[in-house]
């Protein structure tokens, strides 16, 4: 009975972090000139959630991401992190406040190591004074250490031109842990790699969600939107037509909600 007991009061506890708004929308919209990307879009995400963002082209789920990491304001609405709101100028003060990106091209260099691509800006120095110089062993050790809470089979020492897609992934998402990000925003991380592949950034992203870190996945891909999200919203020339938990819809509902032959789910 204690082992059922405490299990119960262990599920509790996760139940109230999840239901901890991290990041809220209200009503946000942006438009350039006449063109309406976004309009009146609000959304909440929880720790340890996985949102599902889907659309077709155009729909206006990378500008809404990217309001979201700072690249653009937003003509209206408000953002509100742990309940404050805040107002984001550049990309730099998103990553101030735990919001992290993973672009589609992921922004790697290719002739730098999995390692000196994770501490990217971030780079550790020893010595006193002026006569600083790189500790790499420390980097090393670091980012070993990260990509083994991943899973991931990426070395610190391999050079990113030399890695697969999925390990690719691997780096840019250990990138997003050292800064240790409450929000990971993730642009078509399964695009254009093998189904191996797929399977390991998929599991690297149950491993942000089981961190407890709040993870919105724009994709194409309903298999594994599916896969993995807890939630799904689908957008429509800008507008949001479909926010609800993924057990409670289908891949058909959503492909109807795309193409506009559902109207709203």
């Amino acid at each position: 009975m204690a082992v059922i007991g405490r299990r119960i009061k262990l599920c509790g506890l996760w139940e109230a972090r999840r239901l901890v708004a991290v990041l809220e929308l209200a009503n946000i919209s942006k438009h350039f000139g006449a063109i309406q990307a976004v309009n009146d879009v609000s959304l909440s995400l929880e720790a340890g959630q996985v949102v599902g963002l889907m659309g077709d082209n155009g729909a206006g789920k990378s500008t809404l991401v990217k309001m979201i990491a700072g690249n653009f304001r937003p003509s209206h609405g408000t953002i509100r992190l742990d309940g404050s709101e805040i107002v984001l100028h550049k990309p730099v003060e998103a990553r101030q406040h735990g919001i992290e990106i993973v672009h589609q091209d992921l922004a790697l260099c290719n002739n730098l190591t999995a390692a000196a691509n994770v501490f990217l800006g971030r780079e550790l120095r020893r010595g006193i004074g002026p006569l600083k110089v790189l500790d790499y062993k420390t980097m090393y050790k670091r980012a070993g250490e990260i990509f083994n809470e991943l899973k991931s089979e990426t070395r610190p020492r391999d050079l990113v031109k030399q890695m697969s897609g999925g390990q690719r992934q691997a780096v840019a998402i250990a990138r997003t842990m050292l800064a240790e990000a409450k929000i990971v925003l993730m642009d078509e991380p399964t695009a254009a790699i093998s189904v191996r592949q797929v399977a390991e950034v998929l599991n690297l992203i149950r491993e942000l969600r089981d961190r407890g870190i709040a993870v919105v996945l724009i994709s194409h891909r309903m298999p594994d939107v599916f896969s993995v999200a807890d939630h799904v919203i689908v957008m429509r020339r800008g507008k949001k037509v479909a926010d609800k938990p993924i057990a409670l819809s289908s891949p058909e509902e959503v492909t109807g909600l795309i193409t506009g032959a559902i109207e709203q789910g």
